[in-house]
C-alpha cells in the first residue's frame, strides 16, 4: 500500500521505518516540500495519493493539518496523537472519560474515516517490534468496516498484533493505555524496551 505520514518526528520516522521494511510505499505529507525531494509532498497531495494517512504530529497541530488536507474527505485516517499537556503532577492527558483527542479530530474532519492506532507505546517499539517473544498488541479503534480492514493489515505489517476494539469511542481508553505506557516508561525507571502484549491460556 501506499501510505502518506504526516509528521517527521520521532513516531512518524519510525513507523515510516517499519512499514518501508514491510514493503510499503512510504510519502510524508508537509508543510513544504523540498525541491526534488521524491519522499515528500505536500499534505494535501500525500494524502490523495495514499490508502492510508497516519497523522503524526502533536496533537496540537491536527486541526491545521486537517485544514490542510481539506478535511481528509473520503480518505482513512488514522490518528496516531495523543493529547498530552501539563497537568496537575506533569504531564498527562488533556482530556478523557467523556471525550479522546480522537474524537475530536474526527469532528473536525466529518468526512474521513478516522481510525484510532500507533499511539499506544513508544516510538522505539513502532520502530522495530521484532526483538519481542511475543508480537506487542496494538489495539485500533473506529467504525468503517473496509476502512479498519486496511488500519488492521498496516498495524501487523509494522509487527504488532492488531485487535479490534470496536468503535471509535474506545479510543478513550487507548489514550489513557498511552499514558499508562508513559508514566512506566519516563516516569517509573521501566525504560523503552518493554510492550503491552496479550497472553492467552495454553489449551
Amino acid at each position: 500500500m501506499q501510505v502518506a505520514i504526516v509528521g517527521s518526528g520521532n513516531v512518524g520516522q519510525a513507523l515510516a521505518q517499519a512499514l518501508d521494511r514491510a514493503g510499503h510505499q512510504i510519502i510524508f505529507g508537509v508543510r513544504h516540500p523540498e525541491a526534488g525531494n521524491a519522499d515528500q509532498k505536500s499534505i494535501a497531495e500525500a494524502s490523495n495519493q495514499a490508502d492510508a494517512t497516519i497523522l503524526a504530529v502533536p496533537f496540537a497541530a491536527a486541526a491545521e493539518v486537517i485544514a490542510a488536507a481539506s478535511g481528509f474527505a473520503g480518505k482513512v485516517l488514522i490518528d496516531a496523537t495523543n493529547p498530552l499537556g501539563m497537568v496537575e503532577g506533569g504531564l498527562g492527558l488533556t482530556m478523557g472519560f467523556t471525550t479522546s483527542g480522537v474524537e475530536q479530530i474526527a469532528a473536525l474532519a466529518p468526512k474521513a474515516h478516522v481510525f484510532k492506532a500507533f499511539n499506544q507505546t513508544g516510538f522505539e517499539n513502532m520502530a522495530d517490534a521484532r526483538p519481542y517473544a511475543t508480537r506487542p498488541a496494538m489495539f485500533v479503534a473506529g467504525e468503517d468496516a473496509a476502512g479498519k480492514r486496511i488500519v488492521l493489515t498496516l498495524v501487523s505489517d509494522a509487527g504488532f498484533e492488531a485487535v479490534d476494539v470496536g468503535g471509535l469511542r474506545a479510543a478513550r481508553l487507548l489514550e489513557s493505555l498511552a499514558m499508562l505506557w508513559i508514566e512506566l516508561a519516563r516516569k517509573r525507571g521501566l525504560g523503552s524496551d518493554f510492550a503491552f502484549s496479550l497472553q492467552r491460556k495454553v489449551k
